[in-house]
């Protein structure tokens, strides 16, 4: 398996005092160089990942090395390909060699189960994916407003506002790569009680998600009723929609929501909270759910 993180060196920089202004109103002049220290730094690694279905290329994604067969089986899920575990026969690493001639373990093929065929799938849509901001060049918004087998709308939990003001806390003690590297998103999922049932960490938000739902697809856990989602970092639209795909009904962000992750929430009936913090957040839809 690829590394999830790496060592450099970097030169470390202790700023002085900033000068006099160059003119009464202006700009002061930029800060000095009190010191510079030349010292190891740990960074967390970031390689492509190409996924492929029964043989042919599906898409690429910017990830951390790890848990690369849960993203795989995570994205097919939130990308509406599959629906159960049942559907996929095989997951296996292709050969591909690097420069000191060992796998490099960044090819990934799924083999679907006998009689599933997969659906048809606009280029256009989903073909190329970053760590910043997950699938890019989606032709419209409607073409990625999927029908979930799994919509949340119907799940009657409940949890309590303190239970969401601890998640965030247990979530960032289990962050053990970003401890080191303080450069990975976060994402876990949550009984009622607020006992963590899966945390996992990557350099693209959305790959920690389908990493967390390709636990669950795994584990024979999907629909995901009765479950808490938190991300580390702001709810986005496709953060939104993978939560809605895999039938979890409360989705938590310590960070600021979308229009447009509101507005699908609202509309499958997920409950959505953000600015997580402290004890305090917001609550945008659904708030019948939280007590």
């Amino acid at each position: 398996m690829g590394r999830v993180t790496t060592r450099v060196r970097a030169q470390h920089v202790t700023a002085g005092g900033a000068g006099n202004p160059a003119t009464a109103g202006g700009a002061g002049n930029p800060a000095s160089v009190e010191r510079a220290v030349a010292r190891p730094e740990t960074l967390a690694v970031e390689e492509p990942l190409e996924i492929r279905v029964n043989g042919t290329p599906l898409t690429v994604t910017m990830r951390t090395p790890g848990s690369d067969v849960e993203l795989a089986q995570g994205f097919l899920l939130t990308e509406g390909l599959i629906g159960r575990r049942a559907d996929i026969a095989t997951v296996q690493y292709c050969s591909g060699a690097g420069p000191d001639g060992l796998n490099t373990y960044n090819v990934l093929d799924v083999t679907l189960a006998p009689g599933v065929t997969l659906p048809d799938v606009d280029v256009t849509r989903n073909f190329y994916t970053t760590s910043s901001c997950g699938v890019c060049g989606k032709a419209s918004l409607e073409a990625v407003r999927l029908s979930s087998k799994h919509g949340p709308g119907d799940d009657p939990v409940t949890v309590s506002t303190e239970m969401l003001a601890a998640l965030p806390d247990r979530l960032r003690a289990r962050q053990k790569v970003f401890a080191a590297t303080g450069g990975l998103h976060g994402a876990a999922l949550f009984d009622t009680d607020g006992e963590p049932l899966v945390v996992r960490e990557d350099i693209g938000r959305h790959n920690a998600v389908d990493k967390v739902i390709g636990w669950a697809l795994e584990s024979h856990r999907v629909p995901l009723t009765g479950t808490v989602l938190l991300v580390s970092g702001r709810a986005s639209f496709e953060l939104t929609q993978k939560a809605v795909m895999a039938g979890i009904p409360v989705l938590a962000a310590v960070s600021a929501p979308s229009s447009l992750a509101v507005d699908l929430a609202s509309q499958s009936g997920l409950t959505l909270v953000a600015f997580l913090r402290g004890d305090s957040m917001n609550i945008y839809t659904r708030p019948d759910r939280i007590v």
